[in-house]
């Protein structure tokens, strides 16, 4: 029976139960998509990472993130995760890089509190349609969207954005798009909350990707390129994000909850 390493990790989280939950699988060559596929939907997090060692040179690993229901092109937490994973195995090391089919290459290097990863600057300029933004159930002040499945709704505080109760098969009428909701903080600089009902996600915990968008936006209307952000799902998830040119700079915790082995086959 063939089994891989696994472990379960609480990113973006300081403490056990708190952040994200990503599996993290290591392989040792890429079985089928539907065995991948497969193997996520039965974890039931947001996303599975599945890592396998690069023999092109680019990287240290390929990477590949799937959620219960599809494969997506770029997971920020899954990413900080998998390079708590291999920092943790390999403590000499001051930082990893993933390959990505999508995204390209990905780093996570350890920072003074936790992990630092770096993703691409995502802007978000376009305009949201009415019928799009109706799911939420709570007009915005503003709104943005884009073709890549962004779509960002500002708000005019941060109670209205902890108050949301989204129409979730309204907004999975629109597939794997990300509903990123956001206002000015009140104890951070930064609040948000993510629905992705479309990939099987009604609500995420702390969105990496969410967060390559909403620095953009906010480094250019708070007027300072640094912030602090607090993701307001009902785990809670802290971030300090930063913009640098045409990147974006995530820090933030882990901590790993379980680690063991995955029966892939029978």
């Amino acid at each position: 029976m063939a089994t891989i390493p696994y472990w379960h990790v609480d990113a973006f989280a300081s403490k056990l139960f708190g952040g994200n939950q990503a599996a993290v699988m290591m392989l040792d060559q890429w079985p089928a998509d539907d065995v991948l596929q497969a193997a996520a939907a039965e974890n039931m997090f947001a996303e599975t990472a599945f890592l396998l060692p690069d023999a092109s040179g680019a990287a240290d690993y390929e990477l590949r993130w799937f959620t219960p229901e599809v494969e997506v092109e770029l997971c920020g937490h899954a990413t900080l995760a998998s390079g708590h994973v291999v920092l943790g195995q390999e403590r000499d090391r001051k930082a990893v890089t993933f390959r990505t089919r999508k995204a390209g290459v990905l780093e996570v290097r350890r920072a003074q509190a936790g992990y630092e990863l770096g993703l691409p600057a995502i802007h978000v300029t376009g305009a949201a349609s009415a019928e799009m933004l109706a799911g939420l159930r709570c007009d915005p002040i503003e709104s943005f969207a884009d073709d890549r499945g962004y779509v960002i709704a500002l708000y005019a505080d941060e109670q209205a954005v902890r108050g949301l109760d989204p129409d979730m098969a309204a907004l999975a009428q629109y597939g794997d798009t990300m509903f990123i909701c956001t206002a000015l903080g009140e104890a951070v600089d930064v609040v948000s909350r993510v629905f992705v009902p479309g990939a099987g996600i009604p609500e995420d915990s702390a969105t990496g990707s969410a967060h390559a968008a909403l620095t953009v936006l906010w480094a250019a209307r708070l007027g300072k390129s640094s912030f602090t952000a607090h993701q307001a799902s009902s785990r809670g998830a802290d971030l300090v994000c930063r913009l640098d040119g045409d990147r974006v700079s995530l820090a933030g915790e882990c901590v790993s909850v379980v680690e063991g082995r995955f029966y892939l086959s029978g």
